[in-house]
């Protein structure tokens, strides 16, 4: 039996070289990189002594490596994720598992058909391993909240420049990501929610497009959630707002749950408010609260914590933090976002993916935006500089 694993990564930009610098200096037992692959031969140079590819199927079918980490742009997710899958390949991919539900769903269909029963399929979502997520998921699953009646989460402190958006022609595009701030940055979010919560019944948002940026895909959103149980939720998130907020705060009938700044913070309800509600005579009372300080710190073990699981998943045959098949749930939240502010309406959950891809390709099709890259950005300054001096 193996005592190691040997990783390939395709796709060395941001994401796959931070990975790729934690797993050569040891931060992951037991997790060798022994191929790269990326369409760009300068991204590969600074790790001459592993076996570089410029095509990810050579590289999956080079017996080099054992599993696969997808680090691309969003749409090769699916259709490298397929290949891998179908050659037998552990696969852990970048967050969002896809750009829309069709393409999670072929996703998750080839991980079904794979050739070997063994084969471990993971998703990179590392905020699953914050403390104070693990321990609000496991109040709400024990019972000590009680029902939940609203929810909302303002996550404002995705801020991102123009430069970040210049820095690849793909980035914020409809062809090239698929999307924007529910795409690219609150994945993390959309999967904490159903993660902790459920998924909605319904969903009506108001999304912006190109709104702070020079972008034609959502940079600013705000969403109603409404679930089975009759419970609310409201998401604000966008990348054009500095510092930012991030707060969650969950009301339920045992009483409130608020993350904020590192802390997590109970006011808990010494009697249910529903049952206070019923049996109190008082006409403007309310139930008697305790004011609780739960001690959690830190965010956890992040990144390297799920390589670390990925690995042991593969080796000892560890649960998964992250299994890649709950990546369509996010996948969906965000998709039915974005459809409820083209459409103007609510939409109901589950939702038709092949409804949203439809409507995806036709903002490709129709698309007349043309992205700066950080070199036309670069140019235009020049020009304007220029100019300046006549």
């Amino acid at each position: 039996m193996s005592t190691q694993v040997r990783l390939g990564i395709v796709g060395i930009g941001n994401m796959g070289s931070c990975h790729l610098d934690n797993i050569v200096a040891g931060k992951i037992g037991r997790l060798q990189v022994t191929a790269i692959c990326d369409v760009v031969a300068d991204k590969l140079k600074k790790h001459p002594t592993i076996a570089h590819f410029g095509d990810a199927g050579q590289m999956i079918r080079s017996g080099a490596i054992d599993a696969l980490l997808i680090c691309t742009p969003h749409y090769d997710h699916t259709t490298i994720g397929v290949d891998a899958l179908a050659q037998g390949l552990h696969v852990l991919v970048e967050k969002p598992l896809s750009v829309h539900k069709a393409d999670c769903a072929r996703l998750i269909a080839a991980w079904d058909k794979r050739p070997k029963p063994s084969q471990v399929f993971a998703a990179m979502f590392n905020q699953r391993t914050d403390p104070h997520y693990i321990k609000l998921r496991s109040m709400i699953r024990g019972g000590e909240l009680g029902e939940i009646r609203r929810i909302n989460w303002i996550i404002t402190d995705w801020f991102r420049t123009e430069a970040y958006y210049a820095s690849g022609g793909w980035r914020a595009t409809w062809k090239g990501e698929g999307g924007g701030v529910l795409t690219n940055q609150c994945p993390h979010n959309l999967d904490l929610m159903q993660w902790m919560f459920g998924m909605p019944t319904k969903v009506r948002a108001f999304a912006k497009f190109g709104a702070w940026h020079g972008i034609e895909t959502e940079d600013a959103v705000t969403a109603y959630l409404d679930y089975a149980n009759g419970a609310s939720g409201v998401f604000v998130t966008t990348t054009g707002e500095a510092p930012g907020t991030n707060r969650l705060e969950v009301a339920a009938e045992r009483g409130k749950i608020v993350i904020e700044d590192g802390k997590m913070t109970f006011t808990r309800n010494v009697t249910p408010m529903s049952e206070f509600s019923r049996t109190t005579t008082a006409a403007f009372s309310r139930p008697e609260v305790w004011h609780i300080d739960i001690p959690v710190h830190g965010h956890g073990g992040q990144h390297n914590e799920v390589l670390q699981n990925f690995t042991d998943a593969i080796l000892d045959g560890k649960e998964l933090i992250a299994p890649a098949q709950e990546g369509i749930h996010s996948v969906e939240l965000g998709n039915a976002m974005i459809l409820s502010s083209l459409l103007e309406r609510t939409i109901d959950l589950p939702m038709d993916g092949a409804v949203y891809e439809q409507q995806l390709k036709k903002l490709i099709a129709e698309s007349k935006f043309e992205k700066k890259t950080a070199k036309a950005a670069a140019a235009s300054a020049e020009d304007f500089a220029k100019s300046n001096k006549k």
